[in-house]
């Protein structure tokens, strides 16, 4: 029997945001900790790079402020909302406080943190390998097989292997599913200069009922652009008809620009939006956390930063029966982190349920588009106001967060 003050293993299963964050708390700590990640790298088409003052305040308290200013990234200005081209309001970041909404690159951030993990001695690292089962003993799990026919042994796995987890569905765990009116393109595509001194976020609604929102990215001289389809909605287009299509949504310095660029176009990745949360988010030795247990709608980029806090709460709560080597208490402490996020997750989906259906009234709305459109001298002020008030619980978190071990 393992003396019980001997510190239990821990594997993590996706090195996301979340992950790779509780990996490196838990390591930093002195407990074992195997990262194990499918992919070889962290380069893949598309993560997000949204993260708002509540991510970048869990970032910090983690120690990971001198970090983070190494890293590409580039604030956002400010949020503009454009219908049939022309601007109804238009609100300036920092919405509150003195921490703008900034956009880092995921790979970089993920390579931080994995590089500042790997200097813990009890962490290990093994990317570009699978996780195909679970281990199970008795009614306990006890460790995962991987794709090469090993297996990892621990006293808790935790799955934050993304929103179509293999773990969560080898668990048996149930994930409650939110319907969502959209899934997106995505596309990347040269920037404009404007952009480079004025990062916009900006919405585009055409009179057809087409919409986009564009902005820079962390990296240099790009622009991320994300085109809203109905859920199910399939659209083909060579780089020149989307070129096309965009511009007919922008004001007139844009649309030259987005025509003249098209050939530059990316082909689009489709981002097929899922949206709910577990009923339970955990069994003896397994704990759901991130995309995993509680996949969010890509409204207001909160994915990472839910990610980010669910990291810091669950540190909270395990750190000490995995050093004391207390399967029955390290047990208690999932339901712990179960019941500490779940509310804050909950009210998040449900304002960003709100401002999605706010969208679509509008994008199946001509007569309140044009409306808008001719009172935005008059109401555009207050719709601001309300539009920014509305953000603000978004922006800050639900909860409050504190890292406290």
């Amino acid at each position: 029997m393992t003396p019980a003050h001997q510190p239990q293993p821990v594997v993590i299963v996706g090195a996301g945001p979340a992950g790779a964050s509780l990996a490196m708390l838990l390591a930093e700590r002195g407990v074992p900790v195997t990262l194990v990640e499918a992919a070889r790298d962290f380069q893949r088409q598309f993560r997000g790079e949204g993260l708002m003052p509540s991510g970048l305040a869990a970032l910090e308290a983690m120690g990971c402020g001198p970090l983070l200013a190494r890293l590409p990234q580039r604030p956002l200005s400010a949020w503009s909302f454009q219908l049939h081209g022309h601007e109804l309001f238009r609100v300036e970041e920092p919405l509150e406080g003195d921490r703008a909404c900034t956009l880092i690159s995921q790979p970089a951030l993920l390579d931080a943190l994995l590089e500042r993990a790997s200097r813990a001695s009890g962490f290990g690292w093994k990317p570009g390998v699978a996780v195909v089962d679970l281990i199970e003993s008795g009614d306990r799990i006890a460790g995962v097989v991987l794709s090469d026919g090993s297996r990892l042994g621990a006293s808790l796995v935790v799955a934050t292997d993304g929103r179509s987890s293999l773990l969560r569905q080898r668990s048996g765990l149930e994930l409650e599913r939110r319907s969502s009116p959209i899934d997106l393109l995505w596309f990347r595509l040269p920037s404009h200069p404007r952009f480079e001194g004025d990062n916009v976020f900006t919405m585009l609604l055409g009179e057809d009922g087409s919409a986009c929102s564009l902005f820079h990215g962390a990296l240099p001289g790009e622009l991320q652009l994300g085109w809203v389809l109905s859920g199910g909605e399939r659209i083909e287009r060579s780089p020149e008809a989307w070129g096309e299509a965009f511009a007919a949504l922008a004001p007139a310095w844009l649309a030259n620009h987005l025509r003249q660029v098209a050939p530059a176009i990316s082909t689009p990745l489709k981002l097929s939006v899922q949206v709910g949360c577990c009923s339970r988010w955990h069994r003896p030795g397994l704990l759901l956390l991130g995309d995993a247990a509680h996949p969010m709608s890509p409204i207001r980029a909160q994915g990472i930063n839910m990610a980010l806090r669910d990291a810091i709460v669950a540190t909270n709560h395990l750190l000490a029966p995995l050093l004391a080597g207390d399967a029955t208490a390290i047990d208690s402490s999932l339901e712990q982190i179960e019941a500490e996020r779940v509310p804050e997750i909950r009210r998040a989906q449900a304002l960003q349920q709100q401002e999605a259906r706010q969208a679509q009234l509008l994008r199946r709305s001509p007569l309140l588009r044009r409306a808008l459109v001719q009172l935005a001298p008059l109401l555009g002020e207050r719709i601001a106001h309300s539009w920014r008030q509305r953000q603000i619980p978004l922006r800050l978190g639900l909860a409050k967060i504190q890292l406290t071990v």
